[in-house]
């Protein structure tokens, strides 16, 4: 019996489809379906999800936001996520919707494998150096000014030696997985999932010499602001997050386990990122 745990994102109109779908699938591939609480009243009579259920793979329905939370409902666990795109890009998910039942057919008969991604464990810090908030992030850890129309100046320490005070809107602290979202849309660089690092990739800088650098995966990162807006922002891979006092510090460095990706044969990183950031060339005439 596979125990499967199922996350989704009511925003989408195929998801019932899908649910309708697992369930049909499950005396077949021997599934017991455990569904998270907010879905219940979409396929009433299945069994409820709770944080410590025993599952053997999770399934997000939705797009990469979904297949994030799904990486939270899980942390710490070792469960492989099946991430189904019902979005546009999908960059993180396995498959698109229309291959939901292929991807369980293949899972259950364990054609796939599970690709290791880094994680960031995240704390903020008061003034007293005590922990306020603390979280883990499979994408990044963005400290930012929110809505003020100023730029901040932020000192950044790694390994308790400081590293440059950059004045900016912010920075992005990412995993290898997380180059692909926020860092790249800031200007950093793509890394290869399986080169193990943390990345610093400063938000709209205000001198050309600022330039993203990429870390040692053993480096303890920790930032503050020096002057700026009296309040900025923590956010956690773009979806929570918590306000950011003066003289707080936001310190960030690997977490203590990865999070598990399934992946199926045939489909590599390099493929993927020429289908989805359009790397395949000029179209044809």
């Amino acid at each position: 019996m596979i125990r499967l745990g199922v996350v989704g994102h009511r925003g989408y109109h195929r998801l019932p489809d899908l649910l309708r779908n697992v369930l049909r699938l499950a005396p077949e591939l021997t599934l017991e379906v455990h569904v998270e609480p907010d879905l219940l009243d979409v396929v009433p009579g299945v069994l409820r999800l709770d944080p410590a259920d025993p599952i053997d793979v999770l399934v997000t329905l939705g797009g990469d936001g979904t297949m994030l939370r799904g990486a939270r409902v899980i942390s710490g666990r070792q469960v492989p996520i099946l991430g189904i795109n019902l979005g546009r890009l999908g960059f993180l998910t396995s498959c698109s919707g229309d291959q939901l039942e292929e991807a369980l057919c293949r899972f259950a008969r364990g054609d796939y494998r599970a690709d290791a991604r880094m994680a960031l464990d995240a704390r903020a810090l008061d003034r007293d150096g005590v922990e306020r908030r603390r979280w883990f992030a499979l994408n990044d850890v963005v400290l930012h000014k929110g809505g003020f129309a100023r730029v901040v100046r932020l000192a950044v320490e790694s390994n308790g030696e400081a590293v440059a005070a950059y004045a900016a809107d912010g920075i992005v602290i990412s995993t290898p997985t997380g180059s692909t979202a926020y860092s790249l849309s800031a200007g950093g660089p793509i890394v290869e999932p399986s080169v193990d690092s943390i990345i610093l990739t400063p938000i709209s800088p205000h001198t050309l010499a600022i330039r993203p650098l990429v870390l040692s995966p053993a480096a303890s990162v920790r930032v503050w602001a020096e002057d700026g807006p009296e309040e900025l922002l923590v956010t956690i891979d773009g979806q929570v997050g918590t306000t950011f006092a003066e003289r707080e510090v936001l310190e960030v460095r690997r977490a203590g386990w990865p999070v598990l990706l399934v992946r199926f044969p045939g489909t590599t990183y390099f493929s993927r990122l020429r289908q989805k950031l359009g790397w395949s060339g000029a179209p044809s005439p």
